[in-house]
């Protein structure tokens, strides 16, 4: 900031606010810039100046009567209007675009009482709203939305996306997000979103030489006589994501509904690059089915059940796959206080136990020992049904048995399950959402061989090395 006078910054901004400003607002009518006391209200004071200029019909609201002095300059200067309340409420029918410049990073959540209704209105109304930085009434660093916010169809922030644009439900709220580049070195996050692309780069392809024992093979001890079905969505979500074999451990009248559903699938003991334990093991002998895991010292995913009988020290590699209650009783506190600090308690778990947590929900979250979060490519609503995180636990073990470390198999896993959601959109359930990841997997490949041809990088038939 230093070597980047605020006025200098804030040029800078409002130019990119104006400019996505004059793409939404393409209908005759006037432009409403609420305004407000920081610089997140200066910025919407440059903007309007910028659009008033380009022959736009502006208004501008100072919200607390209050705002950034060479911004309110500025805008007489263009001749803008400024109004009150009452003129706002008069003027609502003609407004064709609202740009939410009341409050930026760094404030309390919720609105002041007196623009409560106007976030109402303009949700009644259908009026388009761009939001600077963040909606009005949200919260830069966390993923809870207040009682009351601005709901935006735009948002525009600056430098690199906060927390409030990735994580549910405060992102719902936020419209299309866009990064506007103003110049600032920022150091190296310790919050990360992945993207498609990360998807495509990490997946470990296989090569033309590959056979089942390269590509890995998983041990898999899931199920019970109550639970068989969670046996099998485990084992689907494995296969569907191309493991390379699949050595099934777990009751006999399990193993044979599992065979009968997926015949690829084998029956007993053998060796194994990664196990996966405890979906639909149901509260009986869990710790006696973990305990020749735990001796195998092979990279293990872990999941419901079993999460009730971890050893206080853990095997490097782990990967823990609590929803939010699981992880609660874990941490012996409420299924709230999950909910409502889920980088924390997914972190704190992460370090007691010294390794890979996935914590599941509408953004799911990745933590590792080391404090670093990474979240998972965001999928539909749909995923939020019984079963979804059984297959999720095999598609990870596909990922761990091919050699991935935990992390890594935890965000592209649950990753591409929300990328196979969308590409499958519907209430379908979990096993058939797991029969499209070959589909998604197949178009990531081709586009990714055209890419690297086109690069020189190698030639078609070098894809699956790469």
């Amino acid at each position: 900031m230093a070597a980047n006078p605020d006025d200098d910054l804030m040029q800078i901004a409002a130019a990119r606010v104006s400019d996505r400003a004059m793409q939404m607002a393409t209908e005759p009518g006037f432009i409403l810039v609420a305004v407000g006391p920081g610089h997140n209200g200066g910025d919407g004071l440059f903007a309007a100046r910028n659009l008033a200029r380009s022959g736009h019909r502006v208004v501008i609201w100072l919200v607390t009567g209050r705002a950034h002095p060479q911004g309110v300059v500025a805008a007489r200067q263009a001749g803008i209007r400024f109004i009150d309340s009452l003129t706002v409420m008069r003027m609502l029918p003609d407004i064709i675009l609202v740009i939410d410049a009341i409050i930026g990073l760094g404030a309390r959540p919720g609105l002041p009482e007196r623009v409560n209704w106007f976030a109402e209105a303009c949700q009644t109304l259908s009026i388009p709203v761009l939001a600077i930085d963040l909606p009005s009434g949200l919260t830069a660093d966390h993923h809870q939305r207040s009682a009351h916010h601005m709901t935006a169809d735009v948002t525009v922030t600056f430098a690199a996306p906060k927390l409030c644009h990735l994580a549910q439900p405060a992102a719902s709220f936020c419209g299309d997000v866009e990064i506007a580049d103003v110049g600032l070195d920022l150091p190296e996050p310790d919050i990360r979103q992945m993207q498609r692309v990360d998807v495509a780069r990490w997946w470990p392809w296989p090569t033309a030489y590959a056979d089942k024992y390269s590509r890995g093979v998983l041990g898999v001890d899931t199920g019970s006589d109550r639970y068989p079905g969670a046996a099998v969505l485990s084992v689907v979500g494995a296969v569907y994501s191309g493991v390379g074999m699949v050595r099934f451990n777990g009751p006999k009248r399990v193993a044979d509904f599992v065979v009968d559903r997926q015949p690829s699938v084998t029956v007993g003991q053998g060796r194994v690059q990664a196990w996966l334990a405890g979906c639909g093991w149901g509260p009986e002998n869990g710790r006696e089915r973990l305990a020749p895991i735990l001796d195998s010292g092979v990279p293990t995913i872990v999941d419901a059940e079993a999460l009730d009988d971890l050893p206080g020290q853990l095997p490097g590699g782990w990967l823990l796959t609590p929803h939010a209650g699981e992880l609660a009783a874990m941490l012996d506190t409420s299924r709230a206080e999950v909910v409502d600090y889920p980088i924390e308690a997914a972190r704190e778990a992460a370090s007691r136990w010294r390794t890979t947590v996935l914590l599941k929900g509408a953004t799911q979250y990745v933590a590792e020992p080391d404090g670093r979060v990474t979240l998972a490519v965001p999928g539909p609503a749909w995923t939020a049904q019984a079963g979804s995180g059984d297959v999720l636990a095999g598609i990870c073990g596909t990922l761990m048995a091919a050699g991935l470390p935990a992390w890594k198999a935890a965000a592209i896993g649950a990753s591409v399950q929300a990328l196979a959601a969308a590409h499958r959109p519907g209430p379908f359930p979990p096993d058939v959402v797991a029969t499209a990841i070959p589909e998604v997997l197949a178009g990531m490949a081709e586009l990714i061989g055209r890419q690297a041809i086109l690069a020189g990088a190698f030639t078609p038939n070098s894809i699956a090395a790469q």
